[in-house]
């Protein structure tokens, strides 16, 4: 725990209540001549960069974010190095927002200048507190290369773009000590607090000890003296660290959002961790203790590394944020590259993020529903349909009229008869490993159908994101998958292929499936949100105006696509 004198207490209250001081401010010094830096040295044809998914224009991104909305803006700070397009020399980066989807940049947030972060500064997250004033709690590195957590606070709470932010000259507010029992080296990335029943405050830090992950917990009165709690609030046996860890409740009767410190009956809760070993995102639902500050999944609920997963493919470091203005919860996350580091370091960039997706509980309230948010919709342009048919088994239909290489695509197909479907086997419990045995140029009864995008005139390139069914004893089995094995003739790209169990009944639901597509990015949403696939492709020869788009089916048997439509998407502007 760390302490602070009365004095010091005084000076947090008199930023956020106005009774007069010279604050300690973030310095900026050590990358001050790298605010202006213009990318010259990039390379100048770019055919991966996106034209509507947020990236910087130029150097490394990652994740570990933390958005938030502030007087009717929302503001997206992010991991940043200045110098290249490899981690390290991080500070915090920082855009705004009326959409999600348009940005314009800022001055750096934050940047290393007290002991408490001299050495780093690291994941974070905002929390806005009752009176409406944002609070950001992030990890430092300090002299010991320990990891620490951290506050700062707006400087000028009337300036909507939060430009300035100053922080606390008794950082560090928790930090490892002999007594606490924590690993200096895994203690990081707070996640946004929460009031409980109490009126304490609450905080959670991932952490690990030894191969068992868990997230500390902590409290406080006044969100600057805070205490560790003698139990985490949840562990996990053999599953290493968990970083960027995210909890917060969710409606059991609604779609909307809540507040992180909502209470009541009609809520479940979610924990999601990103697993270190594996760079994945998981999550459980299941229940809080207020009293006891306690989570416990439910059952059938996995905890580990065979659990829920928010995406399939490459989707990792991910938070979510209430959007009090629309009453909903949005969720964003990193997408690093499939590249090789000297493909890189040669196209001057690397990391972008996912389109922002709108979460909610599904009915079974066994998994969480995601959508990409309504705005992205205002980018579409150029329309294009194909009408309902039948799609032979061994066809492919090109859709026309739209720029394949930035489109928005979506499909929905009816299957009339299961006799041909395959029989599923027993020891088929890995998804991603039957996708791979089973990809998109192995022809199946019910399957491979679907969408072909990024596709070269010739086929030599594509990227298939596709169903398949079988047969399971009375009930059938879907499975989706993105296959990127033929993504790119450049085999220095990793081009592993993804796939999932989608939770759906296709005798009595239609199978529907939307892509985005972005130059070097294809994010796949299947059952309307149950089950999310993020690929990364570096095709050479279907780029800008030679890339095709395809339904397609390469089963023995016809299916009925019911609705196709498909549209070119306008390029966002983010500067």
């Amino acid at each position: 725990m760390a302490t602070s004198s009365h004095c010091l207490l005084w000076f947090f209250f008199s930023l956020f209540f106005g009774h007069g001081f010279v604050p300690l401010e973030a310095s900026h010094q050590v990358y001050i001549h790298l605010q202006n830096r213009s990318p010259s040295s990039l390379k100048t044809h770019q055919p991966y960069r996106t034209g509507y998914h947020f990236q910087p224009p130029s150097h490394w991104m990652n994740g570990m974010c933390w958005p938030m909305i502030y007087k009717g803006l929302y503001h997206f700070f992010y991991q940043y190095n200045p110098f290249g397009a490899v981690w390290g020399n991080i500070v915090w980066a920082h855009s705004t927002s009326t959409d999600l989807v348009n940005w314009t940049p800022h001055k750096y947030a934050i940047s290393p200048s007290q002991p408490a972060d001299i050495n780093g500064c690291w994941s974070g997250s905002a929390t806005i507190l009752p009176n409406g004033k944002p609070v950001i709690l992030y990890t430092g590195i300090d002299p010991q290369n320990k990891q620490v957590q951290n506050m700062a606070v707006p400087k000028n709470l009337s300036d909507p773009f939060l430009l300035e932010w100053t922080k606390l000259p008794q950082n560090p507010l928790m930090e490892p000590t002999t007594m606490n029992s924590i690993n200096a080296s895994s203690f990081r990335d707070p996640t946004t607090a929460w009031q409980g029943t109490d009126g304490r405050w609450r905080v959670i830090i991932g952490s690990k000890i030894n191969r068992k992950g868990l997230v500390i917990l902590y409290r406080s009165k006044d969100f600057v003296r805070w205490t560790k709690a003698k139990h985490p609030l949840h562990s996990g046996k053999k599953t290493g660290m968990w970083e960027c860890p995210d909890f917060f409740p969710v409606a059991t009767n609604s779609s909307m959002g809540v507040d992180t410190s909502s209470m009541g009956k009609n809520l479940k809760y979610v924990l999601k961790v990103s697993l270190d070993d594996t760079k994945h995102d998981y999550y459980t639902i299941g229940s809080y203790n207020h009293e006891k500050d306690i989570y416990v999944p439910d059952k059938g609920s996995v905890d580990n590394d065979s659990g829920l997963r928010y995406d399939y493919g490459k989707f990792y470091a991910s938070k979510t944020f209430f959007d009090s203005a629309k009453n909903r919860r949005i969720l964003w996350g990193w997408i690093n590259e499939s590249s090789s580091v000297e493909h890189d370091i040669e196209k001057g960039w690397s990391g972008v993020q996912a389109i922002p997706r709108n979460v909610w509980l599904d009915k079974s309230r066994k998994q969480l529903l995601q959508w990409p948010i309504a705005e992205i919709e205002k980018q579409r342009i150029n329309p294009g349909h194909l009408s309902s048919r039948e799609l032979k088994g061994g066809s492919k239909v090109e859709v026309s009229g739209v720029t394949a290489s930035q489109a928005d695509v979506e499909i929905s197909f009816k299957i009339s008869d299961f006799e041909k479907a395959e029989v599923f086997e027993e020891n088929w419990t890995n998804p991603q490993l039957l996708c791979s045995q089973k990809g998109a140029s192995v022809k199946g009864g019910l399957g491979p159908f679907g969408l072909m995008v990024l596709a070269s005139k010739g086929m030599e390139e594509y990227t298939a994101v596709f169903f398949r069914i079988f047969k399971r004893q009375t009930k059938y089995v879907v499975l989706m998958c993105s296959d990127q094995s033929r993504s790119s003739l450049d085999d220095d790209n990793d081009k592993t292929t993804y796939g999932a169990f989608l939770d759906v009944d296709p005798v009595h639901e239609k199978l529907s499936l939307r892509s985005l597509i972005d130059h070097s990015i294809v994010e796949s949403f299947g059952g309307g949100g149950k089950v999310c696939i993020t690929a990364r492709v570096y095709p050479t020869l279907a780029i800008g105006g030679e890339a095709h788009l395809y339904a397609f089916n390469k089963g023995t048997e016809s299916v009925g696509v019911t609705t196709l439509s498909a549209w070119s998407m306008k390029k966002a502007k983010i500067n």
